[in-house]
Parts: structure tokens; C-alpha cells; sequence
């Protein structure tokens, strides 16, 4: 069996690797690291959950020199705020123990955090492009001390037009950097940055070129527009956990708040969210605090999440490359999946099109939720909800022992009005609210009268 410390990684940093029950690396991480341990430039395509993040997190940690204030020594560019996050989640708790430090900059959130970061010296960067760029406009960081430049998910960034941000970020390195490429797909753009800016790479290609199609069902169904939400819902109650794919924004929350009318606990993902709204709603899905998902096409690529049940291309994919991607979040790690394309009557052709370019042939069907495979989910409550039942019912308790002390009962409250209420005790004899307050009232001023006092002023007797 391959271990860790074969490939070159520090006994301290295996050790770490161990603490995190992370003992055994993966194909893509036996692969790659022993180059980029050498410092050789890497090509290689794997697919999302395949162990990537460590593959170059790993030589990272090992390798980058310290860092000076507003000067990080290795780069991490990613397609969208999600993947960013995600990286600096694994390789934090890593690189402290070597004191280093992991900051993730991208849009959607105030500069002050990320610029305050950088100026305390920032070993390893995992940014956006975008908010890489207004970073270096405003002189918050500078990139000439960039010895490790990786590129995850390059392709998903040449489909989302960063590829002449990527070229700008690259050339503002001050010397050439190592540069470590990672991606699910090898085509003309990918091919283009490969040839400008590595010198004979290592290639690797990890799992199948192309996303396989054939663990996943897949069905096709005719529906009127108005059956497309109705459809939906009965299909994530039999399934299970689900991700549902909109083309819009508004698509997004009309569907989330038509299916949340029906009782369905979801999160929704568009790019018109904040970031702490994208976060909280990615861990309630991954957590299981909701049984669905639905997002735009920002979470067809590089969000791994297990045990996704079912995908529904509610609005259809703009083309095959789209649909692959989508339908690619089901049926992972040998497991089988559900992909259910809701086809309204002009969209046939389209379809028709995806299916020739993706290499299936299915035919369009009539809707039959009911006949998919059932599978359990078991929602999880939120941590706010379980400490509030959790106090609730302590509460309940703590008034039952006091109504066993006393020998009473529980308040019985007159229909005759608010101030009228009626108490059952022991002998079962109603008392009048005004009538017990004022004998409280004269108790009162026969025990100040035996201390000594006069009236409510409070003062002694002379």
C-alpha cells in the first residue's frame, strides 16, 4: 500500500494528514505529488471529488517559503466562491500546524477582512479572479513573490470567460512561477494556457475522459409548464436527497418559495446572493437539514457533495457540455443516481440535440414520479431549532416539579374576562384574583407594623 510519506510529504505533515483520519492518498494524489514535489509544471485532468484539492494542497504546505505582508508565495485561482471556500476548509487546519496561513478572497464580500489578511502575510491565496484583480488595482497585494501558481478547474473557468483574467494574473508574477493545472476536461482553451505558460508538463489523466452517462438513469419527461413544479416535488419526496437545476435567478426563488408553500426544506443558490447567504445554504444541503437544492448553474461544477439522489433539469442546459456537468452531481464514487430532464413542447429539438452530442437515446415519456425507487432521507433540525425544544422541554419539567411542590394545579382562565381567573387547589375552592391581591396587600402592612414601621414610608417608629 502507497502512503503518504512515499511520495515525499513530511513525516509532520502525514502525522496531520493521520490526525484527520487521512491515512490512505487517492489515485490522483499518487499521480501528481511526487512532480510537484520536484517542481515540474502538471497537466492533468480528474474530475470533481477525485482527491485534487490535496494532490496540490499538499506540495503546497511542503514547499512555499514564508510569506512578507501584502506578498503571498503560492496562488490557488478557482472558478467560483463555493470551490474557494472549499479549498481553504481542507488545507487550513494543514498548513497551521507548519504556521502558515490560508486566505480565500473572492466578490460578494466586504474588502476590508481580505485586505487586512494580506497585510499580515498570506502563505497561500485561493482567490477568484475577479476579486484578484480589483485587489492588485487598489495595491493590496503584489504577486512577485508567487512561486506556486495552481489552476483548479481550468476549464470551468475558460466557460465562465476568465481565461484573459487568468492570463493578466499570470503575467503579473514577478518570475516564472511552478505551475500546477488541474481539470475535468483537456480542450481548446485549457490546451492553449498549457502552451503558453508550462514547460514540458507532466500529463496526467485520472478516470474517464468524459463524464460517464451510463450509471445514471435517465428520463425525459412531456410536461405542460404549469405541471413542471407538482412534477418536481413528488419526485424529491421519492428520491430523496436532490439538486434542481433553473436557467435564472428569479427561476431559483419563484420554484423555492412555490415548493417551500408545500412543506419541502430546501436552500437555493444564484449568484445574487450573498456570500453568507451561499454559505448557509450549501451547509444546510451537505449537513441534511434540507432535502434539496436549487441553484443555477453555479453548482454544476465544482461543489462535491455525497449521496445526491436525484438531478431535475427544471429549465433545460444550454448545451450537452451543460448537461453532463449537471447531471454529473449524481451517480459519483460508484454509486447510481436519477436524472430527470422536465421537457416542455418546444424544447424537444434542444433535447433531441443534447441527447446525440451526449451519446444516449431515450425517449420522451409521460411523468411517473410514483415508479421512481424510494429512498429514505432523515432530516436533520437545525441546531438553533434543537436547543429551543431542548430548553422548552427543561422548562416543562422544571414547572411540573414546582405544581407537585405547591399542590396545585395549572392555571384554569375564566371565559368571563382577562382579570378573572380561577385557581384549582386542593380543596377545589375559586379565589378572586382582586380579592387575593389585596390580602396579600394587608399581610403585608400587619408585618411592618410588628417591625416597627409606619405605612409605605419605610421609617422606624421613634
Amino acid at each position: 500500500m502507497v502512503r503518504f510519506s512515499d511520495l515525499g510529504i513530511g513525516p509532520k505533515l502525514v502525522q496531520s494528514l493521520s490526525d484527520e483520519g487521512i491515512t490512505e492518498p487517492f489515485e490522483v494524489q499518487i499521480a501528481s505529488i511526487p512532480s510537484a514535489m520536484q517542481g515540474r509544471d502538471i497537466c492533468c485532468r480528474a474530475p470533481t471529488g477525485s482527491g485534487k484539492t490535496l494532490a496540490f494542497g499538499l506540495p503546497l504546505i511542503e514547499m512555499v517559503s514564508q510569506a512578507k505582508p501584502k506578498r503571498p508565495t503560492s496562488l490557488i485561482l478557482t472558478p467560483t466562491r463555493e470551490l474557494a471556500e472549499q479549498i481553504r476548509n481542507v488545507l487550513s487546519p494543514l498548513a497551521s500546524k507548519y504556521e502558515m496561513d490560508v486566505l480565500s478572497v473572492y466578490g460578494g464580500t466586504s474588502y476590508g477582512k481580505q485586505r487586512s489578511g494580506l497585510e499580515r502575510g498570506v502563505e497561500i491565496l485561493v482567490a477568484c479572479p475577479g476579486r484578484l484583480l480589483d485587489l492588485m488595482d487598489k495595491r493590496a497585494l503584489t504577486l512577485e513573490d508567487i512561486e506556486i501558481v495552481v489552476l483548479d478547474e481550468a476549464d470551468r473557468m475558460a466557460d465562465m470567460g476568465f481565461m484573459d483574467p487568468v492570463c493578466d494574473i499570470i503575467e503579473s508574477c514577478g518570475k516564472k512561477p511552478q505551475m500546477i493545472l488541474f481539470s475535468a476536461t483537456l480542450d481548446d482553451d485549457v490546451s492553449k494556457l498549457v502552451d503558453m505558460y508550462q514547460d514540458e508538463p507532466e500529463i496526467i489523466g485520472i478516470g474517464p475522459e468524459e463524464i460517464s452517462m451510463d450509471s445514471m438513469e435517465h428520463l425525459f419527461w412531456k410536461v405542460k409548464p404549469y405541471m413542471k413544479t407538482e412534477i418536481s416535488i413528488k419526485s424529491v419526496m421519492r428520491a430523496g436527497r436532490s439538486i434542481i437545476f433553473c436557467r435564472t435567478r428569479r427561476g431559483v426563488d419563484r420554484l423555492g418559495s412555490e415548493m417551500k408553500e408545500e412543506g419541502v426544506e430546501l436552500s437555493t443558490l444564484h449568484g445574487g446572493l450573498n456570500q453568507r447567504q451561499r454559505d448557509r445554504a450549501m451547509s444546510k444541503f451537505i449537513s441534511g437539514q434540507s432535502r434539496v437544492l436549487i441553484a443555477t448553474d453555479v453548482a454544476a461544477r465544482g461543489i462535491d457533495v455525497e449521496e445526491i439522489n436525484c438531478v431535475i433539469h427544471y429549465d433545460p442546459p444550454d448545451d450537452a457540455k451543460v448537461y453532463k456537468h449537471r447531471s454529473g452531481r449524481t451517480a459519483r464514487a460508484g454509486s447510481t443516481g436519477v436524472v430527470i430532464s422536465l421537457v416542455k413542447g418546444n424544447e424537444k429539438r434542444r433535447y433531441d440535440r443534447i441527447q446525440k452530442e451526449v451519446g444516449i437515446k431515450k425517449r420522451f415519456s409521460d411523468p411517473h414520479p410514483d415508479d421512481l425507487e424510494k429512498k429514505e432521507f432523515k432530516l436533520v433540525e437545525p441546531r438553533s431549532k434543537r436547543v429551543k425544544n431542548k430548553h422548552n422541554q427543561k422548562s416543562k419539567q422544571r414547572n411540573s416539579r414546582r405544581r407537585d411542590r405547591r399542590g396545585g394545579g395549572r392555571p384554569d382562565y375564566s371565559k368571563q374576562g382577562k382579570r378573572k381567573r380561577r385557581f384549582s387547589n386542593s380543596n377545589d375552592s375559586p379565589r378572586n384574583w382582586g380579592e387575593e391581591k389585596k390580602g396579600r396587600k394587608k399581610r403585608r402592612d400587619r408585618r411592618s407594623q410588628r417591625r416597627g414601621y409606619r405605612g409605605n414610608n419605610r421609617k422606624r417608629s421613634e
